[in-house]
């Protein structure tokens, strides 16, 4: 069994800790009131925890909203309205759009009800409670047993817990872990799977800056789009249909005029994905190092032979917008956060906080060889996991082809195995995906993608662990794909509708026969026999070691106030409106204004042209209530709150409990704070509220939506 001073170790780390920086940590609003009630109220805030988190009335976190499972959202009015980021409804915009009907390009706002726009598979997901069930489920384990012992024990504690659970339909309870696998918490659910699109500004406002002002400041970007959730007759969840009603919610945020000033306490609440402030020194070293520069390198020519046709082709920029996107939003954040590492000596700080956990640890023989065996599978770990992550990066994501090749030797292991009715069981469940992948491939795009990674994979991974007619290839690459790309099937989206008509007996010897499957089979077969067992042996032993060392920490670095690392759970994160300097003789503000965004306007570039209407409207100064006291109208704000992915669309809210703005990025400098968050330079970038309602009210002139809003003034 766990100790129990481990189980209880928020309460005495609250009681033995000095505090940390100011807005560094994501903590579960359940214990807010014992402790950071304190600490927020004396950095400004008025309302009170029970405000914030309550399972008895309307609280803040009944307007907080994971969207979809990977952003956050909030509700700004009594009928379900949504606010969240304009790259958090990206691919719900591309999928209604066109070329004729471009609403990533010219906006959209229904007028009424009846025009919202429905997105299948989105969903709306509200917690309703939150519960220590850690003696629950780690009831019978064993931390001396292996892990896998352990970690069985723990998922039939799970099962068996979730088992119990009375719920109805839309409700769920999932169990997550904390501290490394020392604590669980149980998330109660509600999903409503009816979420449909309301407005969203062009994406010159939604996008503005696009990715070369990502992870900047200042930031001038609108970046939020409103949806609304629906719900049945009596405001319980429900699947799409047209008799359903906009919902009706516990709580929703009223949206203040009065804006923010620098020395503001400020507050995040939302859905943070993940962050790894407990490494050791040898995983940071790793990171900044080698894992990092690799997958800034792949991506990096990925996104350059996507970025030459988006610019000269309108249709393949709609087609790849989203998955150019999607690549280039980690890729600048990597970037960003190995220079953040080095900046802030990140790793010199680990080493000299483990120099003192080892000299206290000398005493307990369990404790004081965990950095040593730490440094032993990291350096072990190694060559496998760059291994991996080109694997991933290169087969696994930006080549479509080489994507689809993996689904049809799926189909070709499930005719193998299971004949004719496994075969069609699998193509049935996979024609979605399929479409879905075809609705937006460009042969010549993937063509080039391939070409530029495949060189990367010959050039860069030893002979190893290629295979060997790839070996021979090595200096002819890009002839070697074009024969591919010239003879496959995959490539072919009329050949492959037409093969999926087939019986499978005709279908699998021509799949076994692709050269693009074979090649994927091959360095898939290199990649399962050689390289994963030997990075999952590490991996696990790192992981065992990991719940030990968050153990030991907490038991003996008493000075330190630990916070959980996030993991996609609700959290509070909070801190004061700050603008910082990033380097000698430079000192960023806090505000950006629309100034800015005419001094950055380049017409016809996409992405920093500006609407006439915009440049109209700030020639004429024409901001209607929304404007500062010094008669400008902002735009974007930044404060220092600790924030990561996942984050992306979390109200900012004020003293008060009012929306003041919309989380939606952090500085560049600052990315690190994944790992090593530090008040210096870590702040989150937000659209400052004010600036939204003008874009609704007097930009798309959508006042109705302003009117089902509750402002404050």
């Amino acid at each position: 069994m766990m100790k129990k001073k481990v189980l209880l170790v928020f309460c005495l780390i609250a009681i033995c800790s000095k505090p940390i920086f100011a807005g560094e940590g994501m903590w579960l609003p359940i214990f807010l009131k014992s402790l950071n009630e304190a600490e927020m109220k004396s950095m400004g805030m008025k309302i009170s925890a029970e405000d914030i988190y309550s399972v008895n009335k309307g609280s803040l976190k009944d307007a907080i909203v994971h969207f979809g499972g990977f952003c956050t959202s909030e509700v700004i009015s009594n009928q379900g309205l949504l606010l969240t980021n304009h790259h958090c409804g990206y691919g719900q915009i591309q999928s209604h759009s066109t070329v004729e009907n471009n609403l990533l390009k010219n906006g959209f706002w229904a007028k009424s009800l009846k025009e919202e726009l429905p997105n299948p598979g989105l969903y709306a997901r509200f917690i309703d409670r939150i519960e220590d069930v850690t003696a629950v489920i780690l009831n019978g384990v064993n931390r001396k047993a292996p892990i896998k012992e352990q970690q069985a024990i723990i998922d039939e504690n799970i099962k068996s817990f979730q088992k119990r659970q009375v719920l109805e339909k839309f409700h769920e309870v999932s169990i997550r872990p904390f501290f490394a696998g020392n604590q669980y918490f149980a998330f109660f659910t509600i999903t409503y799977p009816d979420v449909r699109l309301v407005g969203t500004p062009p994406e010159s406002i939604g996008k503005f800056g696009s990715d070369t002002d990502n992870w900047m400041w200042p930031r001038h970007t609108g970046d939020f789009a409103i949806f609304r959730i629906y719900a049945d007759e009596n405001n319980k969840p429900a699947e799409y249909s047209e008799n359903n009603k906009p919902y009706r919610p516990k709580h929703h945020l009223p949206i203040s005029l009065k804006g923010v000033k620098e020395g503001d306490f400020t507050m995040v609440f939302g859905f943070p994905g993940r962050t790894d402030q407990y490494l050791p020194s040898p995983a940071v070293a790793q990171i900044m190092d080698k894992l990092d520069p690799a997958k800034i390198k792949i991506r990096d020519a990925a996104l350059k032979v996507m970025d030459g046709y988006m610019r000269k082709d309108e249709a393949i920029k709609i087609k790849y917008a989203s998955k150019y996107a999607s690549l280039a939003n980690a890729w600048k954040k990597w970037i960003g956060e190995v220079l953040g590492l080095k900046k802030t000596n990140a790793l010199q700080k680990k080493q000299r906080y483990e120099e003192e956990f080892q000299r206290r640890a000398s005493k307990n023989q369990e404790y004081s060889a965990l950095l040593p065996n730490f440094s032993k599978h990291y350096a072990q770990l190694e060559e496998s996991a760059i291994i991996r992550d080109y694997y991933t990066e290169i087969m696994a994501r930006p080549i479509e082809t080489i994507r689809l090749a993996a689904m049809m030797d799926r189909l070709i292991t499930a005719f193998d195995k299971d004949g004719t009715e496994g075969y069609e069981s699998l193509k049935k469940r996979m024609t979605p995906s399929l479409n879905n992948l075809y609705k937006d491939f460009s042969l010549e795009v993937d063509r080039d993608v391939a070409k530029a990674l495949l060189q990367i994979y010959a050039d860069d991974i030893s002979d190893e662990f290629l295979p060997k007619r790839f070996i021979s290839e090595k200096g002819n690459i890009s002839a070697m794909v074009d024969r591919w790309y010239q003879n496959s099937l995959l490539p072919n989206k009329a050949k492959m509708d037409e093969l999926m008509t087939l019986p499978a007996a005709q279908v699998i010897p021509q799949l076994k026969n692709d050269e693009i499957v074979k090649f994927f089979q091959e360095v898939a077969d290199i990649i399962e026999s050689k390289v994963i067992p030997v990075y999952d042996r590490h991996k696990t032993a790192i992981d065992s070691m990991q719940s030990i060392y968050m153990e030991a920490q907490m038991e003996l670095m008493k000075e330190k106030k630990f916070y959980p690392d996030a993991n996609s759970t609700l959290r509070v994160t909070y801190g004061k409106m700050s603008g910082y300097f990033p380097k000698d003789g430079v000192h960023y503000l806090p505000n950006s204004y629309l100034d800015g965004v005419v001094e950055k306007y380049v017409p016809g570039d996409y992405e920093f042209d500006v609407p006439e209407k915009l440049l109209e409207l700030e020639r004429n100064k024409d901001y209607g209530p929304y404007a500062d006291s010094n008669g400008k109208m902002p735009v974007c704000f930044i404060a220092a709150n600790h924030t990561t992915g996942g984050n992306s669309g979390s109200p900012a809210i004020n003293a008060d409990g009012h929306l003041i703005g919309l989380n939606f990025d952090r500085v560049w400098e600052g990315t690190m704070s994944d790992i090593n968050y530090d008040e210096r330079i870590c702040r989150n970038i937000m659209v400052d509220a004010r600036y939204i309602l003008f874009v609704v009210d007097k930009f798309a002139g959508a006042t109705h939506l302003i009117k089902e809003m509750t402002i404050v003034k």
